[in-house]
């Protein structure tokens, strides 16, 4: 709980942040009345807290009713964060401009952008950006990586496992996601299926239906699930059930292997353990240890957070969790947190990583410059 609270708490500081940049900037502009100003203040402060309308909505109402209300507060969102990062700018080079010129007794006025086309622009560039955003969010891609090892049997000759993350079923992501995940598989048919956490978004409602066409994926080798942030969020038992009625074997703080082929093992979010599972489990090391050395062996966790004590006992982690960003403006703010980019990572001591930009989108269905993907994995016996 303590996790979801600073979650909740950070997303609302940033979120009150442009709220207040579009209620400043209205107000710097227009010159409103005492009255327009409040009614301005209340609107804003409704629009902030929707998401948790959205929420209380997706638990109470149909899924008609939710879907509307979520699509108005999540374009509102997009409206926002758009007109905030394309208004900054200008209003930083503008306030640049007035202090040079007090510093030096100068006026530079002429060289400041006007108060309306300070508004206005990113206005203007608020709106396509929205909209294309939530085009990206729908724009699946297949990305395809192939990984030489001398660890398949002589007679195995390539594995394809496809890799599935932070898909975030819920009120917006939905049934033309999975469908378009579907088609993808079976064009694929993969020898192993895995699912890196976040199946579900917060709202478990309306979307049991969706594990239909996930149950209808089939791998020779099987499906295998481990828990994102966001079943923890919600109701984990419902969570893992729906991973078990997709057609998912959760796998939790354990290791398999498949047929003499290939080591599979999987690690709980790090969240289960903030009060909700006990602590005395086998550590990741102990697990990965417990699995044939001689077969390549893969390594299924949310986060892409690295285990030193591991390094060398797995061929390949596969992780999710960062969107890469999801948005454009987050992914420098990624790259200050998260050691760990999208995408391919050689480690030491023979391991490596890749990290899934994920297939949905967490909170607003929008992307900007990082779209959503599903991985193929080509593992080839090397020589």
């Amino acid at each position: 709980m303590n996790t979801f609270i600073s979650v909740f708490t950070f997303f609302y500081s940033l979120y009150g942040i442009g709220h207040l940049y579009a209620f400043l900037k209205v107000k710097y502009t227009f010159h409103p009345g005492m009255a327009e100003s409040v009614l301005l203040g209340l609107f804003l402060l409704f629009m902030m807290f929707s998401p948790s309308l959205v929420r209380i909505c997706s638990l109470r109402m149909s899924e008609g009713k939710s879907r509307t209300i979520a699509y108005i507060s999540y374009a509102w969102m997009a409206l926002l964060l758009f007109f905030f990062t394309s208004g900054l700018p200008i209003d930083l080079y503008n306030i640049g401009i007035h202090i040079t010129g007090n510093i030096i007794n100068s006026s530079f006025d002429n060289l400041a952008v006007p108060v309306l086309h300070a508004f206005y622009i990113p206005l203007l560039l608020a709106v396509p950006l929205s909209v294309y955003s939530f085009y990206e969010a729908g724009n699946l891609k297949t990305r395809k990586i192939t990984i030489k090892t001398s660890k398949l049997p002589e007679n195995t000759g390539r594995l394809t496992i496809a890799h599935i993350s932070d898909l975030h079923l819920g009120i917006m992501v939905r049934d033309v996601i999975v469908n378009k995940i579907s088609r993808e598989l079976k064009k694929a048919d993969p020898d192993l299926i895995v699912s890196t956490g976040d199946l579900i978004e917060e709202e478990v409602h309306h979307v049991a239906h969706l594990s239909e066409p996930l149950r209808q994926l089939e791998a020779r080798l099987g499906k295998y699930a481990v828990t994102g942030n966001h079943d923890y969020f919600t109701n984990i038992s419902q969570s893992i059930q729906f991973m078990k009625d997709s057609g998912f074997t959760p796998l939790r703080g354990e290791g398999v292997t498949i047929q003499n082929i290939i080591n599979i093992a999987g690690m709980d979010d790090p969240i289960s353990m903030n009060g909700r599972i006990s602590g005395d489990r086998p550590s990741e090391r102990d697990i990965l240890s417990g699995l044939p050395s001689n077969l390549f062996t893969i390594l299924l966790k949310h986060r892409p957070d690295i285990d030193k004590n591991s390094l060398g006992l797995f061929d390949l982690q596969l992780s999710g969790h960062t969107h890469g960003g999801q948005l454009l403006q987050l992914r420098f703010i990624l790259k200050l947190l998260v050691n760990h980019k999208s995408g391919y990572q050689e480690l030491s001591n023979g391991s490596a990583l890749y990290v899934s930009r994920g297939a949905g989108t967490a909170c607003s269905p929008i992307r900007f410059l990082t779209p959503p993907e599903i991985t193929i994995i080509e593992i080839e016996r090397e020589q």
